[in-house]
């Protein structure tokens, strides 16, 4: 294997965690504006580009078979700085700039990576988790609160989304579904047909839709539609 398959996949998930490093960056700015976007829309697209520089090196470790016991680690360490601290430093931030809001209420939002370590540490373990899933993906933790945030921004008017009765619960169930039993399934595809593949293509139909008619918004109902799929698809083992 030449040193550009050996390396792609790492490199790629290099690019992750440089992504996550940004997104806490402007975390801590989410107001402030820099070409014409806000701070918290900044990092929304730094954990967007992690997302995806996440799947491209599984994708790539795959189609060129260079995958590696460091790749696996790398990929982890990554994602806990992209998926579990940025959108933690996110929702802090976000809820620090609220004066009339208690004090500690933003404090919750540690219990993310917290949970998001578990249930990475748990994936990379598990042996069961080779083709579908045991608790809520970290990845998809972090398209919810970018969702959130997004609802919570374009709809200043709600404030009962930034109060403690609803921010606190939704980070337990959060932080829950990470280290919950419930199987779900991924989007690997074996192959691309429909049958055996109807959840996933199901998933990615509905999502496409909820992301043209509500934007970033769309990506709370899309990680619900995907947990109850789960509860209708029996994941591959």
């Amino acid at each position: 294997m030449n040193i550009f398959r050996r390396n792609l996949p790492n490199t790629l998930t290099c690019l992750n965690i440089l992504a996550g490093c940004v997104a806490i960056v402007f975390a801590f700015h989410p107001l402030d504006i820099s070409a014409s976007m806000a701070g918290w829309q900044w990092a929304c697209i730094a954990i967007a580009v992690a997302v995806a520089a996440d799947f491209l090196d599984g994708f790539t470790a795959r189609l060129l078979k260079a995958w590696s016991a460091l790749g696996k680690e790398l990929d982890s360490l990554s994602d806990l700085v992209s998926f579990g601290v940025a959108p933690a430093m996110l929702l802090l931030n976000m809820l620090a700039i609220r004066p009339w809001l208690p004090s500690w209420l933003p404090w919750i939002a540690m219990l993310i990576p917290v949970a998001g370590a578990l249930r990475l540490a748990r994936f990379n373990v598990d042996t069961r988790q080779t083709s579908s899933f045991i608790g809520l993906p970290i990845p998809a933790n972090a398209l919810f609160w970018i969702g959130y945030v997004a609802l919570m921004c374009h709809h200043p008017e709600w404030e009962w989304l930034w109060s403690s009765a609803v921010i606190i619960p939704t980070v337990i169930i959060e932080a829950w579904l990470m280290v919950s039993p419930l199987p779900l399934f991924s989007l690997k595809f074996h192959d691309y047909r429909w049958s055996g593949n109807q959840h996933r293509w199901i998933l990615i139909a509905g999502s496409a839709l909820a992301l043209i008619f509500l934007g970033l918004q769309g990506l709370i109902p899309i990680i619900c539609f995907y947990l109850i799929l789960s509860a209708f698809a029996a994941p591959r083992a």
